[in-house]
C-alpha cells in the first residue's frame, strides 16, 4: 500500500513541477481540464469527447473480435492467432490467481476488462487526441480549448462506472458462491478453533474486523476509479505539458514519456483486473476440504 500511494504522489509531484514550468515559460495554464467536454447535444442527451474515445474503443474492439472469429480454422493466423493468444494467455495467468471453477465463471468479466482499459489506455496516446478540436491563437501559438476527443479513461465517470459495475457482479458472484450466510461467515465469522472466554473475545474482535472489512469494501470502487483515472489523467497531462515546455521543440520531449506511458497503460490494465480478481477470490473463497471428502466430490 505505501509503495502504490508512493507512485501516486510521484506522478502527481512530476505532474506539478512540469505544469508549474509550462506555465511560467508560457504564461498561462496548459494541460487537460479535471472533467470531459460536452462537444454535442443532441435531443438533449450530452455527448463529452471522452464518450466520443470510449465508443470508438467498444466499437473497434467489436469489430475485430467479429473479423477474428468470423472464419475460424484450425491452424490459426492474423486476426484470429493473436485473438487466440490473448484470451488463452488471459485465461490461463487468471486461472493461476483465482482457481479454475472461479476463472470459469468470472472470465467474461476480468477478460472484457482488461482488453477495454488497455485498448482506451493505447488509443490516447494517438496523435490527435486531446490536440483536435476548438481553441483560440495565443502568441505562443493555437491553443485547443475544447478537444474533440480525451483519453477515456482520463475521465472519472467511466472509471467510476466500471468500479460499480464491478461491485454488482461481485456481490453476485458471492452470493452465487457462498450464499448470503457464507457471506456474513466470511466477513464476521471468527476464525480458528477457539473456546470459553478466549473464544468470546475472539468474536467481539472478528466482528469488530468484519465492520472495518463492510467499510473497506465500500471504499474499493472509489479507490479503483481513482487509482485508474489519477494515473490515466496524470499521463496525459504530463505529455501535454512536455508538448509545450520547450517552444520548436514539441514534437520531440513527449517522445520518451511516450514509451512510459505505453508501459503505464498496461501496468494499469493489469492492476484494475488483478485487483477485482483478488477481491473476488477472498469472498468466493470456500473452505478446504478433507482429503478424503476432496476424493469422494472428485469420484
Amino acid at each position: 500500500m505505501r509503495g502504490r500511494v508512493h507512485n501516486c504522489l510521484s506522478r502527481a509531484a512530476l505532474l506539478a513541477l512540469a505544469g508549474a514550468a509550462a506555465g511560467f515559460a508560457a504564461g498561462e495554464e496548459h494541460g487537460l481540464t479535471q472533467e470531459a467536454v460536452e462537444i454535442a447535444r443532441p435531443l438533449g442527451f450530452p455527448i463529452t469527447n471522452s464518450m466520443v474515445v470510449t465508443w470508438i474503443v467498444a466499437i473497434g474492439l467489436i469489430f475485430f473480435a467479429r473479423a477474428a472469429t468470423r472464419d475460424m480454422k484450425h491452424v490459426p493466423g492474423g486476426a484470429q492467432n493473436l485473438l487466440e493468444w490473448l484470451v488463452g494467455g488471459l485465461y490461463e495467468f487468471l486461472e493461476s490467481i483465482i482457481g479454475p471453477h472461479l476463472t470459469k465463471r468470472t472470465f467474461w468479466f476480468f477478460a472484457s476488462i482488461f482488453l477495454f482499459i488497455l485498448a482506451a489506455n493505447w488509443v490516447s496516446l494517438i496523435p490527435g487526441v486531446g490536440t483536435i478540436g476548438w481553441g483560440h491563437q495565443t502568441p505562443h501559438g493555437f491553443k485547443v480549448d475544447s478537444p474533440l476527443f480525451r483519453g477515456a479513461n482520463a475521465d472519472l465517470n467511466l472509471t467510476l462506472a466500471m468500479a460499480l459495475i464491478f461491485f454488482a457482479c461481485w456481490i453476485v458472484w458471492a452470493l452465487r458462491e457462498v450464499g448470503p450466510g457464507g457471506m456474513l461467515k466470511e466477513l464476521f465469522g471468527a476464525k480458528g478453533e477457539t473456546a470459553g472466554a478466549l473464544g468470546i473475545l475472539m468474536a467481539v474482535i472478528f466482528f469488530a474486523s468484519g465492520c472495518l472489512e463492510i467499510v473497506s469494501i465500500l471504499f474499493r470502487p472509489v479507490s479503483l476509479s481513482f487509482r485508474l483515472y489519477g494515473n490515466v489523467f496524470a499521463g496525459e497531462n504530463m505529455l501535454e505539458t512536455m508538448s509545450t515546455m520547450v517552444p520548436g521543440f514539441g514534437w520531440l520531449l513527449p517522445i520518451p514519456f511516450y514509451f512510459l506511458e505505453l508501459l503505464v497503460g498496461l501496468v494499469q490494465a493489469l492492476v484494475f483486473m488483478l485487483l477485482t480478481a483478488v477481491f473476488t477470490l477472498l469472498i468466493c473463497q470456500h473452505e478446504e476440504t478433507t482429503p478424503a471428502a476432496a476424493q469422494e466430490n472428485e469420484t
